[in-house]
C-alpha cells in the first residue's frame, strides 16, 4: 500500500501544535493574521453599516433625496 507524504514534517507539527497550545491568548487570536480576520473586518463592517444607517436616518429627518 501506498501512503501520501504529510503536508508537514512531524517535527515542525509537534512544534507548531506545542505553540499554539501554549499560549494563553483566546483561541480564535492564536495565528499571526487572525486578529485581522476575527477583529478588524467585523468591526469595519459593523462601523460602515452605523454610518449608513445614521446618514439614511439623517436623511430622512430632513426630506434629503426625496422623489417629488
Amino acid at each position: 500500500m501506498m501512503t501520501e507524504a504529510p503536508f508537514l514534517p512531524r517535527e515542525r507539527l509537534f512544534k507548531q501544535q506545542h505553540y499554539f497550545q501554549n499560549l494563553t491568548k483566546h483561541t480564535y487570536l492564536k495565528g499571526r493574521f487572525d486578529v485581522i480576520t476575527s477583529v478588524a473586518i467585523p468591526l469595519a463592517l459593523a462601523g460602515t453599516s452605523m454610518f449608513m444607517i445614521g446618514r439614511g436616518v439623517y436623511n430622512m429627518s430632513h426630506g434629503i433625496g426625496k422623489k417629488e
